[in-house]
């Protein structure tokens, strides 16, 4: 029997108030696919099933929710009971749980969390959202230097249940300064007098609280390591983020790049549940600006009239041209969205990529110029492939060059280079291939500059 044949049967016994089977069915599932199939039925059901786990189970199965379903979750929860799931849950988690939770029952659940609880949500939810404080976590170890191993042992002990990771301690003096860090293995097999001091690794690779959340993601995918500590401006260890955090940080980064490339604007919600007026809303704005920055196309080809009439044939080719010059754009313009997210390259490297580009687009621009240089003889003779086949090599070009510049300038006025989309980067390719296709074909094809008459 598979996941849901056992999720339906389960359902069945739920109905049925067969508690001992349900309970069995339970503790077989993982918390994330026990949240995920808990997600599809009523808040009812999900909060009577999520009522026969231990709280400490609960609470892992309920930090599995996405954000949108913990809320309306927690709006059927009595304040004690959502209490109890706040002490269980990972500091971090309840954090970003709590600063969405309406100002009532904020009020409300502070009064029944007890000071150590209160305090560490409010410093953690004092921090600037999308920075290494705001999602930091402060479930760690932390051990002294003058310990002896044993005496860290003992320490590890106390603070593993509670801790998200028990792999890699940190190491602080009496101050609470960051000194190093120290492995689980290293402590285990070490004899029980030396001191920590002996075996810390110093200088461990720490990031400020202020850090942008796509920097420490990047920080640890680079370093490859299982957490990053977090210190204050006096090197203070206030808290780490685990490479999990680091995974939920880059899916939600690429999730809005995604968004900016499609011309969609920030989307909270995921797709499914969004409501269709919220969806209109994000994206409306930038199907009418792209609506009028199509209206540049359609000057140059009313500008362009004459030289229309006296070969129709060239009209055949435009949808093939001003096409290739915007997928030619959007290639480059993803390519550089990515390269400047992920580190890859950065402002000064404009130039160089420029050139780059310019190398491999006539390289393109050849290649596809010679392919459609047959159909040109074939529909409108040689004269007409020479047009099309050039047009295609410049359009190429053009619409390469300005996907690749885009991001770029995008980035130095502030403004996420994402937005550099594919739509937008082949309305202007739209525009510019209408204006480079006729006004070749003008010069070449021997016809009346328009206006001249």
């Amino acid at each position: 029997m598979d996941y849901e044949q056992l999720a339906i049967a389960a359902e069945t016994r739920f109905t049925e108030d067969n508690t001992q089977d349900a309970l069995e069915f339970l503790a077989e599932q993982h918390p994330a696919d026990l949240a995920a199939h808990l997600a599809d039925w009523s808040v009812e059901q999900a909060l009577r099933v999520l009522a026969l786990l231990p709280v400490g189970r609960q609470a892992e199965v309920f930090g599995y929710f996405d954000a949108d379903d913990q809320l309306t979750l927690t709006e059927h929860l009595p304040t004690d009971r959502l209490a109890q799931l706040f002490t269980e849950m990972n500091a971090d988690e309840r954090a970003d749980l709590f600063t969405e939770l309406p100002e009532r029952t904020q009020q409300a659940l502070l009064r029944r969390l007890e000071r150590e609880e209160r305090e560490d949500i409010r410093r953690l939810t004092a921090y600037p959202e999308e920075t290494a404080g705001a999602i930091m976590t402060t479930d760690f170890v932390s051990l002294r230097e003058h310990m002896t191993v044993q005496e860290a042992l003992d320490s590890l002990r106390e603070q593993a249940p509670d801790s998200e990771t028990i792999y890699r301690a940190y190491v602080t003096d009496d101050t609470g300064h960051l000194v190093g860090a120290l492995r689980l293995q290293n402590l285990i097999f070490a004899r029980a007098g030396r001191r920590i001091s002996e075996l810390v690794e110093p200088n461990p690779l720490a990031v400020p609280v202020d850090s942008d959340q796509e920097e420490v993601a990047r920080h640890i995918a680079k370093y490859d390591v299982l957490a990053v500590p977090v210190v204050d401006a006096d090197n203070r260890l206030l808290g780490i983020i685990t490479y999990d955090d680091a995974m939920d940080i880059a899916e939600e980064e690429a999730t809005e790049d995604m968004h900016s490339i499609g011309a969609v604007g920030d989307l909270d919600e995921n797709v499914r549940d969004a409501p269709m007026v919220t969806l209109y809303r994000k994206r409306i704005v930038w199907l009418v600006l792209l609506v009028f920055g199509a209206l540049f196309s359609s000057g140059g080809i009313a500008y362009f009239e004459d030289t229309i009439s006296a070969y129709v044939a060239l009209v055949f080719f435009l949808p093939m041209l001003i096409g290739s010059a915007g997928n030619a754009g959007s290639q480059a313009a993803t390519l550089m969205v990515r390269a400047l997210a992920i580190g890859d390259v950065e402002m000064k490297d404009w130039g160089f990529m420029l050139g780059r580009e310019l190398v491999i687009a006539i390289a393109l621009g050849a290649t596809m110029a010679l392919a459609v240089s047959g159909i040109g003889i074939f529909r409108g003779g040689p004269e007409v492939a020479f047009v099309v086949a050039l047009t295609m090599l410049v359009v190429v070009i053009f619409g390469s060059l300005i996907g690749m510049s885009l991001p770029f300038v995008l980035q130095r006025v502030g403004v996420d280079p994402a937005t550099a989309s594919a739509p937008l980067v082949a309305t202007i390719a739209d525009a510019g291939g209408v204006i480079i296709y006729f006004g070749i074909a003008t010069a070449i094809l021997g016809l009346p500059t328009p206006g001249s008459a």
